[in-house]
């Protein structure tokens, strides 16, 4: 029986990464738990426990071999392949992340836009013609797209997303103010602008009270 590992571990495992690829562009060939917990602000033992979901890969008294910590990180989030990319909504934030370069050195290739404004149809991003969501379902199979970022109002995501899920698309990135029902199978990742901007509201709103009570004369 396979290993569930909760969605907490997943969710630093992209941080995990990020921090390795700096120690690799620094020349550093291996570090300890102890050295990675100090840059990442994420204790010792936390960072043994996450690992160890997936085998540890550090040896004791020598600690972690950076290249080799990085390469099986990037095969455990499947970043190690090619992922095959549709924007749906080239609007300021699809246009955004369409020229946003770093995808694809994660192997995350933007294979194609689409929008239902004339007046976008046809202009051409970093490369890439925007086209009209006609042929969405052909272009899916022909490209072999296996992921759609939805960067459109959430009155037409769910029956976009049913499209492309019967096209073939396995994951969602949606951008979409809306929860989408899915069949088992499709995973869908919602990215919540606003609600991440009000968790920031509400940390420096905190600090800021935290702050005024304890300037208060006793």
């Amino acid at each position: 029986m396979e290993k569930q590992i909760s969605k907490a571990v997943i969710s630093r495992l992209p941080r995990y990464y990020r921090y390795l690829g700096e120690l690799l562009e620094e020349g550093v060939e291996r570090i300890s738990s102890n050295e990675l917990s100090q840059r990442m602000r994420v204790t010792a033992s936390q960072i043994r426990q996450d690992l160890n979901n997936f085998g540890g890969f550090g040896q004791q008294g020598y600690g972690y071999n950076v290249k080799y910590l990085y390469t099986e990180i990037a095969k455990i989030l499947g970043i190690d392949r090619q992922h095959n990319l549709i924007i749906i909504g080239a609007g300021n934030l699809g246009q955004a992340i369409a020229n946003y370069a770093n995808f694809e050195k994660r192997g995350f290739v933007i294979k194609g836009m689409f929008d239902i404004n004339p007046r976008l149809i046809g202009l051409v991003v970093r490369g890439i013609e925007i086209r009209g969501v006609d042929d969405l379902e052909r272009f899916i199979v022909e490209n072999q797209i296996s992921i759609a970022a939805l960067t459109i109002p959430k009155t037409k995501a769910p029956e976009i997303a049913d499209r492309v899920i019967k096209a073939g698309v396995k994951g969602i990135w949606n951008f979409a103010h809306v929860d989408l029902n899915v069949p088992d199978g499709v995973v869908v990742e919602n990215v919540h602008l606003s609600e991440s901007l009000m968790r920031l509201s509400y940390r420096v709103c905190s600090m800021q009270d935290k702050g005024n009570e304890e300037k208060r004369p006793s």
